[in-house]
């Protein structure tokens, strides 16, 4: 070996760069202690509420047949009535003028068909003596017979007078309750002008305003109402006919519920609600900390196997003071993460603490 050699195998090992520690271990963090609740979703009840006034099913407005000055009322605003009875009366005077009239009409007609009757005749016994020519017993024959029909069309007239003169009185066309007095004693109303509202209180229903939008659920069974008089009571009800064309003014429709044999003490005019009922979609009930957003609207923390999370989005229904109901495509009792959910991440390490009622927790 040459002399030199040893020297430069000492100076190029000098030259290398000197060997790197060992790599020490990465630290490895502990799974995250975490409370978790169930979710036990079930199906959900959904209620609408209208309100409305009962009505009765049958009401009509009533006014005299004949013109003239109301003379009395004979009823008034909440009376019961039964058929026949008198309601109101118009001043008779006019009527029994025009009867007078008709009588007199009469009279004359009779006497001018009596002379045209006796003409005709003598004018038959002329013609065949072959004392007149056949056109002039034409004539008579004719003016017989209109004069017959002249007494025909006064007797007509004559009924009718007294007719009209028996419309001077209002009378209940069945039995009823008088719902709205609609003019007084010394108004002058034309024939067939409305007097007096009538109704018929053994059948009543429940009249709402419903919008468009609640026209499909109107019919579904299970619908009630309620009465502001009686909250506690609650009666059966079912449609009975829906408007078929909206408010011009308030765009919804006028929607009758019929209240099958209902009791007494619900009046016409009282406020009533109706209560429709729906089932709505299935949805469960977790702590309102188990809820977290990340930017993407609402979440939860699902725990899948022993110690990995997943983010599961969620739609919040409804709000209480420490609970939320909320849908979510999460099986029936699966484990959710109940408190600290800003505080983790879809790879965080949990392990199961405990498990809390849905409702438990704040």
């Amino acid at each position: 070996m040459p002399p030199r050699f040893p020297f430069l195998l000492l100076a190029a090992l000098a030259l290398l760069p000197p060997a790197a520690p060992p790599a020490a271990a990465q630290p490895v963090d502990p799974p995250r202690a975490v409370q978790v609740v169930l979710f036990h979703p079930a199906p959900t009840e959904s209620e609408t509420r209208l309100t409305g006034v009962v009505r009765a099913r049958r009401e009509a407005d009533l006014g005299f047949r004949a013109g003239g000055r109301i003379a009395q009322r004979l009823v008034n605003l909440g009376d019961r009535v039964v058929s026949g009875q008198p309601l109101a009366q118009l001043d008779p005077a006019d009527l029994v003028l025009a009867v007078r009239s008709a009588e007199a009409d009469l009279a004359a007609a009779r006497a001018q068909a009596q002379q045209a009757g006796n003409d005709a005749h003598r004018s038959a016994q002329l013609l065949a003596a072959g004392h007149v020519a056949p056109a002039y017993d034409d004539q008579r024959q004719a003016a017989a017979s209109a004069a017959r029909e002249k007494v025909a069309s006064a007797e007509a007239a004559l009924s009718l007078a007294r007719n009209r003169l028996g419309y001077a009185v209002l009378l209940a066309p069945q039995p009823g309750l008088v719902t709205a007095v609609l003019a007084e004693a010394g108004q002058v109303v034309a024939e067939g002008t409305p007097v007096l509202r009538l109704a018929d209180p053994a059948e009543r229903e429940v009249l709402v305003q419903a919008p468009e939008a609640l026209l499909a659920r109107l019919p579904e069974p299970g619908t009630h109402a309620t009465f502001w008089a009686r909250p506690a009571e609650a009666l059966p009800v079912q449609l009975r006919e829906v408007a078929g064309q909206a408010d011009p003014g308030l765009r919804t429709y006028a929607a009758r519920f019929s209240l099958a044999a209902a009791p007494d003490w619900v009046s016409l005019g009282m406020t009533a609600t109706i209560r429709l009922s729906a089932r709505g979609p299935e949805a469960a009930r977790v702590p309102l900390s188990a809820l977290h957003d990340r930017g993407q609207g609402p979440m939860l923390w699902a725990v899948e196997g022993e110690d990995r999370l997943r983010a599961v989005p969620v739609q919040v229904l409804a709000l209480a003071e420490t609970t939320a109901t909320v849908t979510a495509a999460l099986p029936e009792g699966t484990r959710v993460v109940a408190l600290g959910p800003q505080l983790l991440a879809p790879d965080t390490r949990v392990r199961v603490v405990s498990t809390r009622l849905a409702g438990s927790l704040r």
